[in-house]
């Protein structure tokens, strides 16, 4: 905990892919730069031989709970790859942390949504990300209109097996759990149920 109320919390955030490497280089840059802005460390949240495509790690999970619970003022970590196996999901994590109240500060990319930089920057990544969501749902759209127009018939067959690479791949291109299962002719849960069990299953 900080000295006093004043000085901020902060969460650092480490990971490697392989046990054969260490997070020792980038939490001594993270302490570094903590102890140059005055602030106190909270907790380091490492997760070591942990491939940057998992929907869960350990100490990640630790930390997006504490963050919930507003242990900590500030996430800092040393590269954006680090902490987000996505664009999605690292600006899904930023706007959680910024309803939280919490700043994000990546030390290789110089960011900091706590300056009015940072966060224009922030703005920015968000637009983009959901002009490129908004892009490719309408693209899907337009061809399913596309194959309607044409007489072709959508959604699966009755009896016939989900392909839940198709599920996902509908899924990746911005349709909503209803609109799939609209599609697909199933259940909105059905679907929510497969891409749980997708991302289970998936490789790193």
């Amino acid at each position: 905990m900080a000295a006093n109320d004043s000085t901020p919390r902060v969460a650092l955030y480490a990971r490697v892919s392989t046990t054969d490497q260490s997070t020792d280089s980038q939490l001594l840059d993270l302490r570094r730069y903590v102890q140059e802005r005055g602030w106190t460390i909270y907790r380091e949240y490492v997760d070591e031989g942990i491939s940057g495509t998992k929907d869960s790690r350990p100490a990640l999970n630790d930390l997006m709970n504490d963050a919930k619970k507003r242990r900590f003022d500030v996430v800092l970590v040393w590269r954006f790859d680090r902490f987000a196996r996505s664009t999605k999901h690292l600006i899904l994590a930023l706007e959680e942390f910024k309803n939280l109240g919490i700043d994000f500060v990546s030390y290789q990319e110089n960011i900091d949504t706590s300056s009015p930089l940072g966060s224009a920057i922030f703005t920015i990544i968000s637009s983009v990300a959901q002009l490129e969501r908004d892009i490719i749902a309408e693209r899907v759209k337009a061809g399913l209109r596309r194959a309607r127009e044409n007489g072709s018939k959508l959604g699966r067959p009755r009896g016939t097996a989900l392909d839940i690479e198709t599920i996902h791949r509908l899924r990746m291109e911005g349709l909503s759990l209803q609109q799939i299962a609209k599609e697909v002719n199933t259940s909105k849960t059905t679907v929510s149920r497969l891409l749980a069990g997708f991302r289970k299953t998936s490789p790193d």
